[in-house]
């Protein structure tokens, strides 16, 4: 009895090419627990699609992916002198973000980031006089600029790229790759029109790996139903039933991440209307699960436990059978599954 991510290969892999075939030159992104599937099936796909690099979060994720993908390995985050030495092959690349970053990698392979509205990291403008020199002792492998995911200013993320590709050209710095994040299918077809002799490379890891929605699923396993009467006791708290129904016992818990939610930006009155009911209720002991049964997602009957949660159905639903799968609307990015199933 487990916590089971299913996946539609066929129609996964389909949409794998769709994206591949929009963005040339394509980067896969496999980073954090592998949006959902593991580093080493993404590994797997990566290579599946022919991809020549990719795009890992950190050099341990580096040292330990370099045993399941032999192509090169783009590191995420940036290098800082102090940080822990990792043993790495020469085909993996480093991202700096700094001067003294670049300094710091002598004969190494690497790629500089460029501040952008993020301003997350990356150099500056007024850093570039200082490249010249800088990049004599490394082996350069182009310049990436992250942009946010949202413009609510109404700026334009091409203009953004092509004011640093000005910059970059204005201060002779070799133009040859730039390395982009979430810009559009058309917005990358006008940069490389614009600027045919630079190869524009998109690193792309939530719209590869999770774009198709409809193409995987979680479900848990029924593991237990218990009958109780309004007022009965259960749990680690000896709560009672606010009414008849079903305590039902599903596989998946806080180790899978269930119950544990990343922050959310809200936009709008009714999503965040909706937020403070939550937390509302939430204060009184009243959290709504991912799992979902009799077409209606269902209250936890106490918070999750370590690999199983505690739903409570109300007795006017179906009565869940041991052995059921439940549906469980879950964060890739913070699941941990038992399994995973191709059908």
């Amino acid at each position: 009895m487990a916590l089971t991510l299913y996946v539609d290969t066929a129609r996964w892999r389909a949409h794998h090419k769709h994206v591949q075939e929009q963005f040339p030159g394509l980067v896969p992104v496999c980073k954090g627990n592998g949006y959902g599937f593991g580093h080493e099936r993404l590994s797997e796909e990566a290579t599946r699609l022919g991809s020549d690099l990719l795009a890992v979060g950190t050099t341990y994720e580096a040292a330990r992916i370099k045993d399941w993908f032999s192509g090169d390995l783009l590191v995420l985050t940036p290098f800082r002198r102090g940080e822990e030495p990792v043993p790495l092959p020469d085909r993996v690349v480093r991202s700096v973000s700094s001067i003294d970053g670049v300094y710091g990698l002598v004969g190494a392979r690497v790629v500089i980031e460029v501040m952008s509205s993020m301003k997350r990291h990356g150099i500056s403008e007024h850093d570039l006089p200082q490249l010249h020199q800088a990049i004599e002792n490394i082996r350069l492998e182009g310049f990436a600029i992250h942009l946010p995911l949202d413009r609510t200013d109404g700026s334009d993320a091409v203009e953004e790229v092509i004011g640093w590709m000005d910059r970059l050209r204005a201060a002779r710095l070799p133009l040859h790759t730039m390395f982009v994040s979430h810009l559009k299918a058309d917005e990358l077809a006008r940069l490389q029109q614009q600027f045919p002799q630079t190869r524009f490379r998109a690193r792309i890891g939530t719209r590869l790996w999770l774009g198709d929605h409809e193409a995987t699923e979680y479900r848990g396993a029924v593991l237990d139903v218990t009958r109780v009467a309004k007022g009965d006791r259960f749990g680690y708290r000896q709560q009672k039933a606010a009414s008849d129904g079903y305590l039902v016992v599903v596989a998946g818990g806080t180790s899978h991440g269930v119950g544990l939610e990343a922050p959310k930006a809200l936009h709008g009155v009714m999503p965040r209307a909706k937020g403070v009911a939550r937390a509302g209720l939430a204060t009184v002991n009243r959290n709504l699960s991912p799992f979902v049964w009799g077409g209606k997602q269902r209250w936890f009957a106490e918070p999750p436990h370590m690999q199983v949660s505690i739903l409570f159905v109300p007795s006017d639903a179906p009565e869940p059978k041991v052995g059921d799968e439940l549906v469980a609307h879950l964060r890739h990015t913070t699941t941990q599954f038992d399994r995973l199933v191709d059908r």
